[in-house]
């Protein structure tokens, strides 16, 4: 993704979080040997050796959790403790869509000011470098004033095409959050019927955001549908 874009940080999103039932965190590795409200852990790390992997290729990192209703500082605490040893983490995500999930079905709960300052506070407390990003599509769930360091995600879809994502995702999404960094999350299977018919679509989308981007801007393309826009070696040679 990176190589379409001159001078720009090869980047992921690494969810090391899921929801799990309606209220509960699962994180996928073992528990530090206490047990937490609304947090299950695997007996098994499974991010270790991915997290090598981006080690080594120096590729970026933010480490997302979707929170339900667990504690967020207490999950912040659990995976920055465990994985912030490694080059490439350089900060914590928090989808919003599902925090407090259970009592705001469809969108999750609205993060405010003090929230927001909070959770910054204890990710730069690891490492004043680190990024906290907050993810929602609609720009109503973020912080109405407070903006810090934070980098501002929309992980809109169902666009009618590329015309309608670019303004969303620009006019918006980024200029509500100027000059914060924004990242814009793009290749969901319902918006298939349309990038599918791009000669390029990472380069083409990617472009078109770019340019209508003020401030710095980052854009993912989701693990749905990856590797059909970035065919592995195997899939290339089966």
């Amino acid at each position: 993704m990176s190589g379409y874009f001159e001078n720009s940080t090869p980047c992921a999103i690494w969810i090391v979080g899921e929801m799990s039932g309606s209220e509960d965190c699962h994180l996928f590795f073992p528990s530090d040997g206490k047990e937490y409200p609304h947090i299950l852990f695997d007996p098994v790390d499974k991010h270790e050796e991915f997290l090598n992997a981006f080690d080594e290729a120096g590729i970026s990192v933010f480490l997302q959790v979707e929170p339900a209703n667990a504690d967020v500082i207490t999950l912040i605490d659990l995976v920055l403790r465990r994985y912030g040893h490694h080059p490439c983490v350089v900060g914590f995500g928090v989808d919003v869509e599902w925090y407090q999930e259970a009592s705001n079905p469809g969108r999750g709960a609205k993060i405010d000011d003090t929230t927001a300052q909070r959770w910054e506070a204890r990710v730069k407390s690891y490492n004043p470098e680190y990024r906290l990003f907050l993810k929602h599509w609609d720009r109503d769930w973020m912080p109405s004033t407070y903006r810090g360091d934070i980098i501002f995600v929309d992980d809109g879809q169902q666009f009618q095409g590329l015309n309608a994502m670019v303004n969303e995702f620009t006019s918006m999404w980024a200029d509500r959050f100027y000059p914060n960094t924004v990242f814009f999350q793009i290749g969901y299977p319902a918006d298939r019927p349309w990038w599918s018919l791009l000669t390029n679509p990472p380069k083409t989308i990617g472009e078109s955001l770019q340019a209508g981007t003020r401030q710095d801007c980052g854009v993912i393309w989701v693990d749905f549908t990856l590797r059909e826009v970035f065919p592995t070696l195997e899939d290339r040679n089966p």
